[in-house]
């Protein structure tokens, strides 16, 4: 909320007062575009596709491979185990969630291809 009243009032028209919550010299508020710095991070389409293909042609990794033959044999812990190989693999706690949810899908991917076969 606080973060609300912040943007209201700096969003609110100067009066030419000294005083006041809208004290100041009257301006007229420029449109400013968004700094390209806003944009790090996220991916672009050519480096999702490319990512895409490399997968598709190199496959999986080792460590990977673990990964998916652990949640094929799996079993009711199977998410935890894979998560701490993972995080011990990967270093930090979002990749190695990030990575789980990643060889899940891929899981999922192999068995819809058996099934439609």
């Amino acid at each position: 909320e606080n973060q609300n009243q912040l943007l209201y009032f700096f969003t609110m028209a100067r009066n030419g007062y000294a005083k006041g919550t809208t004290s100041g010299h009257q301006t007229t508020v420029r449109e400013v575009k968004p700094k390209a710095a806003r944009r790090k991070g996220a991916s672009s389409k050519r480096t999702l596709l490319c990512r895409e293909i490399a997968r598709e042609v190199v496959g999986l990794s080792p460590y990977e491979r673990r990964i998916l033959d652990m949640i094929k044999t799996g079993g009711s812990a199977a998410d935890k185990r894979v998560y701490k190989f993972a995080k011990r693999r990967l270093g930090s706690h979002k990749r190695a969630i990030q990575k789980r949810e990643d060889i899940k899908q891929v899981n999922s991917m192999q068995r819809a291809r058996a099934a439609g076969a």
